[in-house]
């Protein structure tokens, strides 16, 4: 098998590369470099600077480097912008992914792991931790696009005999060395850093929802656990005779509250300036867990990581970047 790794030079994208490589799989990144950063990527692994809109970027890549299974991790994720940018969202995410099942089909390329989204869900109803029959009801069009890319994908592998599976992912945070951290402010842990480091308070969004300290729960990930989770799929899709489509969660099956990640933070980093409660934010559900039996059951995954290795992983990748930040604590 040789894997090609859309958005290989990306956050999620860089960690799965080293992953299956460290597992003995061949791969090669395809990636437009808008958003990654080369330098994660280890030494010798063959890049195509290209989109996954290119079809003849696809084509030469698939022949050149005898492309046997496709892990699909390239996409805009922003969901604020999503709603400002919404056609943007759509022709990238869900236009770009037609073109590239229809190159993979046409290259007789049997294999397909695509990166999805908890966004699928929207507000899940009720306490209950989240399964993969939970209604999707997604409130973004970044929501909407991984959805029907969902649908997408299996009705292409329904089709055209491609064996696939959709990963669900939840809040993802920490990395395997300094230098793979997320370069993004946009989740709660780097948001917090960045506040921190400007010496101002970290901000959180309501603190009356229905949860025992008043403020959101949600589900984290470690970025390793996810990346094993890819290398899994992959291994079940490489079966002599795999065929279908399965599509799961990926979370750590523990809900933390944003106060409790507040305190992680700061016991962490050192910094101990108190967040600040502002309003709400629109459309931020109360509670939002992950089951991930599904996944343990049918990929063999269970995550490792806890909370604390993803803050102190973080953190550690936030300083690299941003070495005032340790100073300041």
């Amino acid at each position: 098998m040789t894997w090609m790794i859309t958005g290989g030079a990306g956050y999620v994208g860089a960690h799965v590369v080293r992953t299956m490589l460290d597992a003995g799989e061949s791969v090669v990144v395809l990636d437009d470099i808008s958003s990654g950063v080369p330098s994660r990527l280890p030494e010798g692994v063959p890049v195509v600077r290209g989109s996954y809109l290119d079809r003849e970027a696809l084509r030469r890549a698939f022949d050149r480097h005898g492309v046997t299974g496709v892990v699909h991790c390239a996409a805009k994720k922003q969901v604020g912008e999503s709603v400002e940018q919404p056609i943007w969202y759509y022709e990238t995410n869900l236009h770009g992914l037609a073109v590239l099942l229809d190159e993979v089909v046409g290259a007789g390329i049997g294999r397909f792991l695509f990166s999805s989204s908890a966004a699928v869900y929207g507000t899940p109803p009720g306490d209950d931790v989240i399964t993969e029959d939970t209604p999707c009801a997604p409130m973004s069009p970044y929501g909407e696009t991984k959805l029907a890319g969902e649908w997408l994908v299996r009705a292409a592998g329904r089709a055209h005999g491609l064996a696939t599976v959709c990963l669900r992912y939840f809040n993802i945070a920490g990395a395997e060395r300094p230098e793979l951290a997320d370069t993004g402010v946009f989740n709660v842990i780097p948001l917090f850093f960045d506040a921190l480091t400007r010496g101002d308070a970290p901000k959180i969004f309501g603190d009356d929802y229905p949860t025992p300290d008043g403020t959101c729960i949600r589900d984290y990930i470690h970025v390793e656990d996810l990346a094993e989770a890819h290398l899994a799929a992959a291994r079940r899709l490489a079966q002599p005779g795999a065929s279908g489509d399965l599509t799961v969660n990926l979370g750590s099956g523990t809900g933390v509250s944003v106060r409790a990640m507040a305190d992680m933070i700061a016991e962490v980093t050192g910094h101990r300036e108190p967040a600040v409660v502002v309003a709400r934010r629109e459309g931020d559900p109360a509670r939002s867990v992950a089951s991930y039996a599904l996944a343990q059951k049918e990929l063999g995954w269970t995550p490792r990581r806890d909370l604390r290795d993803m803050v102190t992983s973080a953190w550690e990748g936030w300083v690299l970047r941003h070495p005032e930040a340790r100073a300041a604590g």
